[in-house]
């Protein structure tokens, strides 16, 4: 039985061609190519991460985030001082009508925001994107 698994048999199909079943089709991930007999999608430094756009993301969120322009307040001081609010009662965990997660989610899409933005501008300025 073991011998019947093992051998190479055929198939006939509809039109009546038969075809052996013997080798297996080749995979065209496994094609040799230009990386060292590897198929790759993607660079290999695809993120292409630069350390210049987190400091400068860091910096550049924070700051016009600081600005009081809700009542009086500023975004970064709202988030903070619920932060403070929340740690008054520790174990219990925020709820979700709480401020804290409306100045977290707020501040932290700003920050991504800023830092996309700013991955896009100084990658596009150093590879010459913008030239017109």
């Amino acid at each position: 039985m073991a011998a019947t698994f093992a051998s190479p048999s055929t198939v006939v199909s509809f039109g009546g061609t038969a075809t052996s079943l013997s080798s297996p089709p080749k995979n065209p991930l496994r094609l040799a190519g230009a990386s060292g007999g590897k198929f790759t999608c993607f660079e290999r430094d695809w993120l292409r991460r630069d350390l210049n756009v987190i400091g400068f993301g860091l910096i550049g969120w924070p700051a016009p985030s600081s600005i009081p322009a809700i009542d009086g307040k500023s975004l970064t001081g709202l988030f903070f001082e619920s932060i403070g609010t929340e740690l008054a009662h520790f174990p219990t965990p925020p709820a979700l009508t709480s401020q804290f997660c409306l100045w977290l989610v707020l501040w932290h899409l700003g920050l991504f925001i800023t830092l996309t933005f700013g991955q896009n501008g100084f990658k596009g300025r150093t590879e010459d994107y913008f030239k017109f």
